[in-house]
């Protein structure tokens, strides 16, 4: 197949995969989108395999249109020979095709380059040359024979989502240049009594708490070679750039649950730091069951009202317990929408995270929290500083490393009285908040996973 073919198809190829990533862009559905990036996935690679194709006719033509400048020079006729216009033709599709070089071609003489064709080699093709010259391709050596090319996709297959969605959704506050933040919050305001004539007032005092969010300093680092970042086909110094910022978001999604609360750090919502949320209001669930979301949802808020705006933060392992409890009938208890690493269980939402330990695993101690239930905007979050990412040349000169790194001031509080009820994982024997009978979901598999 000659190389205007190959275009063809590599054109056509890269339009289906175009519209398989519109496709995947509009769906919601897990399955249908594992579908479209396998699919995606073979389209590129079926790509950059043409990609090579193309490269090898066209030094294969090359060659040929040098073979022939060696040769002498034909008699001039009215019209071109075959291989005359073969190399026309190909001087004609790389001129549509690539920046020009000022290349000529004369029946019986070779192409020619000009002193300012070369100068307007843009950056690019300087870069294809690289990396063609670092695979071995179209190398001859004295024998005749050709090196076998080794060829590397233009693309890097991320991984799987690692940021909690729950670091997106709670309350968020720039403070430049600060160094603590304070945030009142009501606790409790008494309930009025009779009075007698003469006699003195019923005191109603109204309560507050103080919730002190102080500065922490959260970084990352990572370190590649000069080779890495301009040899390969794949641009790997942008993957490492966007990495060290992942993965100082990975570490501040984690500590909004686990922040020790100590100096330095943040206070999560599990840490006995967390002086808005008393000990006291903790519920024990033992296993999840049919009515283990009522049992939490329940427990949440004050003595008049349910609140409708919380959310329930809990492990992946957990809400495929939830998923997997059954009714009488065999059908699922809990109607669960997925979209991520978020959604909906009987329309209460969830977000994961993977700081929280799982009820449903055997190996979690009774005592450890699972979950928690609440306005996630009842957490509040404060930049002291900018995620500043910077890339340095200099720090390892001599070695020739590129440096990147991410770095924020950053700290985080429960700001609101009770803003959560805490799940923790009770024995078997445990009734806590009634969910002894969360044990059993209706179904005898129901006991430990609900599986």
């Amino acid at each position: 197949m000659n190389s205007k073919k190959l275009l063809e198809e590599i054109e056509a190829k890269k339009n289906a995969r175009a519209a398989l990533v519109k496709k995947s862009e509009a769906s919601q559905d897990v399955n249908e989108l594992r579908s479209l990036q396998g699919q995606i996935k073979d389209l590129s690679a079926g790509i950059e395999f043409m990609r090579g194709l193309v490269e090898e006719a066209r030094a294969a033509e090359a060659q040929r249109v040098a073979e022939n400048a060696q040769a002498p020079a034909p008699a001039q006729t009215a019209e071109p020979d075959t291989r005359t216009q073969a190399v026309n033709e190909h001087a004609e599709h790389e001129a549509q095709n690539q920046a020009p070089e000022n290349r000529s071609f004369k029946p019986g003489a070779g192409f020619t380059v000009t002193a300012e064709g070369r100068q307007s080699r843009t950056a690019e093709q300087m870069e294809q040359r690289g990396r063609d010259l670092k695979e071995g391709r179209s190398l001859t050596v004295a024998t005749g024979s050709i090196i076998l090319p080794h060829r590397d996709s233009a693309t890097i297959n991320d991984t799987f989502q690692q940021v909690s969605s729950l670091l997106d959704a709670v309350d968020y506050m720039e403070l430049q240049g600060g160094e603590s933040f304070k945030q009142p919050y009501a606790k409790d305001s008494p309930e009025g009594n009779y009075t007698a004539e003469g006699a003195e007032l019923a005191d109603t005092d109204a309560a507050f708490g103080y919730a002190e969010i102080t500065k922490s300093k959260i970084t990352g680092y990572s370190e590649i070679t000069d080779e890495v970042e301009k040899l390969p086909a794949a641009d790997y110094a942008a993957f490492v750039e966007g990495s060290v910022t992942k993965s100082t978001r990975k570490k501040l999604a984690k500590e909004i649950m686990l922040g020790d609360g100590t100096a330095g750090h943040l206070t999560g919502i599990f840490s006995a730091k967390c002086d808005a949320i008393p000990a006291e209001s903790d519920i024990t669930v033992s296993a999840i069951g049919n009515t283990t979301l009522d049992d939490i949802v329940f427990s949440y808020g004050g003595d008049e009202s349910v609140e409708s705006q919380a959310a329930l933060i809990l492990s992946k392992e957990d809400l495929k317990a939830f998923a997997s409890v059954r009714s009488a009938d065999g059908k699922p208890f809990y109607n669960i929408v997925n979209r991520g690493g978020f959604g909906t269980i009987n329309s209460v939402p969830f977000f994961i995270n993977s700081a929280c330990s799982a009820v449903s695993n055997s190996n979690t101690s009774a005592g450890a929290y699972c979950m928690a239930y609440g306005d996630v905007k009842s957490y509040k979050l404060v930049a002291f500083s900018p995620l500043d990412v910077q890339k340095s040349t200099d720090f390892k000169f001599k070695q020739d490393m590129i440096s990147y790194k991410s770095r924020i001031y950053a700290g985080g509080n429960v700001v609101a009285y009770k803003g959560f009820v805490r799940v923790k994982k009770g024995t078997a024997a445990a009734s806590g908040t009634g969910t002894a009978a969360a044990s059993g979901t209706g179904t005898a598999a129901a006991s430990g996973t609900g599986t």
